[in-house]
């Protein structure tokens, strides 16, 4: 069998680039808050069918969507760490009672997404354009996937390096202690992060739909390899979790050539990711946070 490696590449920078934008707000906020989030799962499937609603619904452009998504998930987003996690924390909840409460707000979240637009698949009707680029089998989705994540990770970049509340992000994770003694609000910065990282969920779970389905489990569908960029990166690492998309997108396509040639379903590329959780959890617990300073 002939394996056109170019596309092969390709899909790995679309399936990276998605990552990217999913797993950027779940690493910050497990990095800031020092618990893992599995509601992160359906923030990314509300995003979705709020941007489905908005512009299937009501007849709304897609760009609308995605500012609209961002805004409304965020906040949903803070308004589940305001009101649940940060009071279970102050009472000295552990990590795995932060961890059990976020999936059992997963668990409440899917089944009222369920409840209000259905548990039967929906589709944007959006339809994209596609063409050929010698080898390259491309679509404009695909186009936009990659510019955005390219573009918001020069704008987390920007935003985390160059501003006020950037850095209060980067002195939290690295040493809470520290900077509460330094006169940082830290309650603010997890609240903002916590807002952002529900937004780009929201994003992430747009461009999931557009290119797929949505259904209440989408979220569910993506939640581990996201977790699997989130710790191969090092938690609260944003430069880690760049790089980490990127090899999983990779390495995930690669292992879909391998499953194919051995006659496998390419629906066990999901264990590619886990393969590669484990591994980095025996080998090297800490990621790639090493080879980034943390962010």
């Amino acid at each position: 069998m002939e394996v056109n490696w170019a596309q092969v590449l390709f899909n790995s920078v679309i399936t990276g680039s998605f990552y990217l934008i999913g797993a950027v707000g779940l690493t910050l906020t497990y990095g800031l808050s020092n618990f893992p989030n599995f509601a992160h799962a359906e923030l990314i499937t509300l995003g979705a069918f709020i941007g489905y609603l908005l512009t299937e619904q009501l007849g709304l452009s897609l760009p609308i969507a995605f500012v609209v998504s961002f805004l409304c998930t965020g906040l949903v987003g803070f308004l589940c760490y305001r009101g649940i996690f940060q009071p279970l924390a102050k009472r000295g909840a552990t990590i795995i009672h932060l961890m059990v409460t976020s999936i059992a707000l997963g668990f409440i979240l899917r089944h009222s997404i369920g409840a209000i637009w259905s548990w039967e698949p929906l589709y944007f009707t959006a339809t994209w354009s596609a063409f050929d680029v010698g080898r390259l089998r491309v679509t404009a989705l695909w186009i936009w996937l990659i510019v955005t994540a390219l573009s918001l990770a020069l704008l987390m970049h920007f935003l985390l390096v160059r501003t006020k509340i950037g850095k209060a992000i980067r002195a939290t994770s690295s040493n809470p202690e520290l900077a509460l003694a330094s006169g940082i609000n830290t309650d603010r910065v997890i609240w903002i992060t916590w807002f952002i990282g529900a937004g780009l969920a929201a994003i992430a779970g747009i461009f999931r739909g557009a290119d797929t389905q949505i259904w209440p489990m989408t979220g569910w569908d993506v939640i581990l390899p996201l977790f699997a960029v989130a710790i191969l990166g090092g938690i609260g690492n944003f430069y880690g979790a760049i790089a980490a998309a990127f090899i999983i997108g990779l390495a995930e396509n690669v292992g879909v050539v391998g499953l194919t040639m051995l006659g496998l379903s390419t629906t066990y590329r999901i264990g590619i990711a886990f393969l590669i959780l484990i591994i980095t959890l025996i080998v090297r617990p800490q990621g790639l946070a090493m080879l980034f300073r943390r962010a």
